[in-house]
């Protein structure tokens, strides 16, 4: 059973409509986001290699053309907080491929059960059964892509200038123009009389949309590395007169808490932490022409570093209404982590009552800052400012 959507462009009436409908909800289940709460866990530094597809590709949910056929899947999804959470229930995984035109997805989803209710585009989507795409081109945490469909195609597209914890916003009434999605259900949608093997997504989303927030608002070349991740929302439902109805706790009489499955997990239930995300690499080999082996980010170990004195940072200041002026007050300086081969340590912390700035420096001379909004960035050497 194939559902595919026609690309579509949103009237900014109908946009505003849905939001103030859904605004009271949305504010409520996004209320966590705001929060800046350290992940358990450091990066999984998930990577693939993402090559050219030989072929057009119909985007009709299948995967079946010889590209898709000659890439790689995915890891197979985990618990958003990480490993030491029980296994999902249901297998996810993802493949990528690109060309001139288009970033490609194709992600396959285990169900028993595929059902959805949302057919207006821009609801809150992942109040059914979604899978969630998120897309940074510079890995410095802000203006990133997010886009959600369910089984039903119906999709959920918005930008986000920072981090909900940063203060937003998300731009609701942004749109992926010339977006081609499509799903596949292999069995039947919203019947509990049978049981379905599950669904698959495919997606093509048009370089010319991802280039707003792109490294030089160009596409990608072969050899960069851009920051994605892939989320899946998932309910527990019971049948109740021939429908699916999402499970109740016993004592409150709410609906259970929503699973949260990633491709790189994120040590905290918030997907909106841009640097727990995966890398994706783009190569110029044609899929399935030869194997190959990302780069790996030779700053991934000062990122984190520089990361870990923003999330402290950020919960000083909630404490004291100031930033610190060094590593003993955050109660950083033992951390071995923060000691980064290459760069100068202790890093420099540079604050204010309400600015602080962290930075990194190596031999070169290089620069590597973070600042109170988590924005993270690279300045040159003294002798090229």
């Amino acid at each position: 059973m194939k559902y595919h959507r026609p690309d579509l462009f949103k009237p900014a009436s109908f946009v505003v409509a849905v939001v103030f409908l859904f605004l009271p909800l949305f504010s409520q289940l996004t209320e966590r986001l705001t929060q800046v709460v350290e992940p358990k866990i450091s990066p999984a530094l998930r990577y693939y290699m993402c090559q050219r597809a030989a072929e057009p590709i119909v985007i009709d949910g299948r995967l079946d053309e010889p590209s898709w056929k000659k890439v790689y899947w995915s890891e197979d999804f985990v618990d958003i907080e990480g490993k030491n959470k029980p296994r999902p229930r249901f297998r996810t995984r993802v493949k990528m491929l690109w060309d001139d035109d288009y970033f490609y997805i194709g992600a396959e989803l285990e169900e028993p059960h595929v059902w959805a209710t949302l057919t207006e585009r821009d609801s809150i989507i992942y109040l059914d059964n979604d899978f969630e795409v998120f897309i940074d081109p510079t890995g410095d945490t802000h203006n990133y892509y997010e886009l959600e469909i369910n089984a039903l195609n119906t999709v959920w597209d918005l930008y986000l200038v920072k981090p909900y914890r940063d203060g937003g916003p998300a731009i609701h009434s942004w749109d992926i123009q010339n977006l081609k999605t499509a799903v596949y259900v292999d069995g039947t949608l919203n019947n509990p009389a049978d049981k379905d093997q599950g669904w698959s997504v495919e997606i093509a989303i048009p370089w010319e949309v991802l280039k707003e927030a792109a490294p030089f608002k160009k596409k990608p070349e072969p050899g960069d590395l851009w920051r994605v991740n892939f989320s899946r929302v998932e309910y527990r439902v019971a049948v109740e007169n021939g429908r699916y109805v999402k499970m109740k706790d016993r004592i409150t009489g709410r609906d259970l808490p929503e699973d949260n499955w990633t491709w790189a997990p994120q040590g905290v239930v918030n997907i909106h932490y841009p640097e727990m995300w995966g890398y994706v690499q783009f190569s110029a080999t044609e899929a399935g022409k030869k194997k190959e082996y990302c780069d790996e980010d030779p700053e991934a170990e000062v990122k984190w570093a520089l990361r870990q004195i923003y999330y402290r940072q950020r919960n000083f200041y909630s404490q004291t209404k100031r930033f610190a002026q060094n590593l003993q007050e955050l109660k950083l300086d033992r951390e071995k982590s923060l000691r980064v081969k290459g760069w100068d340590y202790p890093p420099v912390i540079e604050a204010t009552s309400s600015l602080f700035e962290a930075y990194y420096q190596n031999k070169k001379g290089e620069k590597l800052h973070i600042r109170q909004d988590g924005l993270i960035w690279k300045s040159p050497t003294d002798s090229g400012e």
